[in-house]
């Protein structure tokens, strides 16, 4: 006896075409919740805060606050400073400057410790850091406060007891892109000069 092929009566075809189109409308539901749930899944992902924004800026370092020493061997390791940030054309403000560094990458300050050198490095702003120039010195135990170490050159000595909070970047050695011996003209006297009389 041979096989033959068996037709479905009308009746049965019907049915066969509304499974069909169950399963076809099941299918598309099925990958339109897909889609959709995997966008919401990015969008909340772009509410994650991302890594802090970097720019390039130029600073002059003024002074250390604080160095750890002996720098880590393992771990991570960090200097404090104040420094001035060029804001404008030959026209500089004072802000506090974080340097973290690893075990086998170069200080800051070793860098050029001096405000005749200008670093260009990347940071970004980080106002939860901002600090006094007294709180950058303040030490865990009472009343005891570290002096400054100023770099050489630096114009001005006279930072202590400023109570003004200082804007806070942070950065690091893998962020440092270069630096240039720029030095500083002497400032220009105000007002005339007086002359000794020739006579």
């Amino acid at each position: 006896m041979g096989l033959s092929a068996y037709v479905a009566k009308p009746g049965e075809q019907s049915v066969i075409n509304v499974a069909m189109k169950n399963w076809i409308t099941a299918l598309i539901f099925l990958a339109a919740t897909c889609i959709g749930g995997s966008g919401k899944h990015a969008e909340g992902q772009l509410l994650w805060p991302g890594p802090p924004k970097r720019a390039p800026i130029r600073v002059r370092l003024v002074a250390v606050a604080f160095a750890d020493h002996p720098r880590s061997s393992f771990f991570s390791s960090h200097e404090v400073f104040v420094a001035e940030t060029e804001i404008a054309h030959e026209e500089w403000s004072l802000i506090k400057l974080v340097f973290t560094f690893l075990p086998y990458q170069e200080r800051l300050s070793e860098s050029g410790f001096d405000y005749s050198v200008v670093h260009e490095v990347a940071a970004w702003r980080d106002q939860h850091c901002e600090q006094t120039v007294d709180q950058l010195t303040e030490r865990s135990q009472p009343d005891r406060h570290e002096p400054l170490i100023y770099s050489r050159n630096v114009p001005r000595a006279d930072l202590d007891g400023r109570n003004i909070p200082l804007p806070c970047y942070e950065t690091n050695a893998d962020d440092y892109i270069r630096s240039s011996f720029e030095p500083v003209a002497p400032a220009k006297p105000h007002g005339p000069v007086l002359r000794p009389d020739p006579r």
